[in-house]
């Protein structure tokens, strides 16, 4: 079992938690949890001992200097930080590791009792797949809730996805058996553009944040990094026709499946979002 540094005083915890791997495409969810760990100065509490998690042939330790000049020998893991951000009435636990090589249901019971130790009131995991959405458009996000209240108060639809599943979604069935609350948000890819990092799916997981959250999140160099990303795979689609060709159609699609959900509730929303950055801003 881990070792939790006493921590006290928490106020109503939300907890959220990425993993590299399955459920990472273009490392756009773990980007996240790194973000915020960064913005909010978040303090490691625990880790996983990783020898019974991971097969170091697949996830190997790594060796670099440290800030004494000495080599520092790091081991695959899975860190569990607290952090009390600036304007949220509440803390925050991160939760930012690799997805497990074996015995995930010990892996599962390990991080919920840890949890549970922290006072975590609710679980958000995020996750990234690949998906054909042009890198034109706003990437989507779906979501889905383990309760019919939080899908109602969050606008999320029951996911209806069958087939294998990863790390994150074995939490989210384990929470519903614990009573614990839990949200899970996926941010959809461009699988023509699957190489790290994708700061347009960061983005766009903030921002999914931010509504769950009901207040903005320090964002960073993160707008000015999407933009110079989507310039950059523009460019790389001008080279080659295929590929010009493709996402165009891409588009198309696109555009034709989103008419319906152009409404004025989602247009609301993100006007609703940059009216509270402006005046916090201001």
């Amino acid at each position: 079992m881990m070792e939790i540094e006493t921590v006290t005083g928490l106020v109503s915890p939300v907890v959220i938690a990425a993993f590299e791997g399955w459920n990472d495409a273009a490392e756009s969810a773990t980007a996240v949890v790194d973000h915020l760990m960064r913005e909010w100065n978040a303090r490691v509490v625990a880790a996983i001992d990783p020898e019974d998690y991971y097969d170091f042939q697949v996830n190997r330790p790594t060796v670099g200097i440290d800030d004494n000049g000495f080599r520092k020998l790091t081991w695959p893991s899975t860190h569990v930080a607290v952090a009390s951000p600036p304007g949220l009435d509440r803390d925050v636990i991160l939760i930012r590791g690799i997805e497990p090589n074996m015995r995930w249901r010990q892996f599962t019971a390990e991080l919920l009792s840890v949890i549970d130790e922290l006072g975590g009131e609710l679980l958000v995991t995020i996750g990234a797949l690949l998906s054909d959405s042009p890198h034109t458009r706003p990437i989507p996000v779906s979501g889905f809730a383990s309760e019919p209240e939080l899908m109602e108060r969050l606008d999320l639809e029951q996911s209806t996805y069958e087939g294998p599943t990863g790390i994150v979604g074995v939490l989210q069935e384990a929470c519903i058996q614990v009573d614990l609350d839990a949200v899970s948000y996926w941010a959809a890819v461009p699988h023509y553009v699957a190489q790290p990092p994708c700061p347009k799916a960061t983005l766009a997981l903030l921002h999914r944040l931010e509504d769950l959250l009901e207040t903005s999140l320090p964002l960073g160099d993160l707008v000015e990094e999407s933009k110079a990303w989507e310039r950059g795979v523009d460019e790389l689609a001008e080279e080659d026709e295929d590929i010009a060709d493709y996402v165009r159609s891409l588009e198309e699609s696109r555009d034709t499946a989103d008419l319906p959900e152009a409404s004025g509730e989602a247009i609301a929303r993100e006007f609703e979002r940059y009216l509270k950055r402006r005046g916090e801003d201001s």
